[in-house]
């Protein structure tokens, strides 16, 4: 049985896919920063199901700490994990947060912790015959303002560029690791990018990014496609055979592998922004 454990599953695209994969016979292991709620969702996911393979990690991914709590509670129940989707994520306020760990909180968030959770339970995917990591972008990564000597964009005072600018690094960092784990000859584990398109969510609601770009995600909600449109492409990724082999790849929201539109100076960022990710995961091993 597939084992699959998706953060920031207790709501939206998140809690779609769980439901879709658990209804496929997989395995679920949902994430979520409220404990309550994540076991509300365990057992709507089992009504909906049928499947009573699902349980639920509590952390907030902001704080790496918590992070390697979180994997350290996976270990003492799990010896291994075939698919990791790094769905949790969010657009900021313009206000720059910055967390206990000294990182800006976007960047914390839709960054660092995909890239620590990776590191952390990649001992637990090279124990998969199909081990999998899916990392979730945005079309926003067309809107990213990286600077190389400023990767948290502390100087940056946008939270939806912010969130760009972190989305591109999702899809940098995917690259790295595709590339660090076949030089390592590691060929059952893949990572890939995800690209969920634009659908009608709580996504953004509840931040202050300024007037039109609160309009837009109101807007957003009334006249974007089913949250269910959103969950096609992670739940392709986490089940199909077809793309078992596939790894560094980017896929848009109707299953399709194309190239992401990345300019040749941000390509050059990959190699400093994962050593970055590295020193700083270096403190939570």
């Amino acid at each position: 049985m597939t084992r699959t454990l998706i953060t920031g599953a207790t709501d939206g695209i998140g809690k779609i896919t769980a439901t879709n994969l658990a209804k496929m016979g997989q395995e679920i292991i949902i994430h979520g920063r409220n404990e309550r709620k994540a076991q509300q969702v365990v057992e709507e996911i089992k009504q909906d199901s049928g499947n009573e393979n699902i349980s639920y990690l509590i952390a907030d991914l902001t704080d790496m700490t918590a992070i390697q709590e979180m994997v350290n509670d996976f270990y003492k129940e799990f010896d291994h994990l075939d698919v990791l989707i790094n769905n949790a994520g969010a657009v900021l306020d313009d206000t720059i947060v910055k967390t206990k760990d000294g990182l800006e909180a976007t960047f914390a968030l839709n960054m660092m912790a995909p890239f620590l959770l990776t590191k952390l339970l990649l001992p637990a995917l090279e124990k998969s015959s199909d081990g999998r990591v899916i990392n979730m972008s945005s079309a926003t990564y067309r809107q990213a303002k990286p600077n190389k000597s400023d990767f948290n964009s502390f100087e940056n005072k946008s939270g939806q560029s912010r969130y760009g600018t972190s989305k591109l690094y999702v899809i940098l960092n995917t690259e790295s690791w595709a590339k660090k784990l076949a030089s390592e000859g590691i060929q059952n584990v893949t990572v890939n990018v995800s690209h969920p398109g634009a659908v009608a969510t709580n996504f953004g609601q509840n931040s202050d990014n300024g007037w039109l770009n609160n309009l837009v995600y109101k807007i957003a909600l009334k006249v974007m496609p089913a949250p269910e449109n959103g969950a096609i492409t992670n739940t392709f990724l986490a089940s199909d055979s077809g793309v078992k082999k596939i790894s560094g790849a980017f896929f848009d929201n109707k299953k399709k592998q194309i190239q992401p539109k990345i300019s040749v100076e941000e390509q050059q960022l990959a190699q400093p922004l994962f050593e970055y990710c590295e020193k700083v995961a270096t403190q939570f091993n």
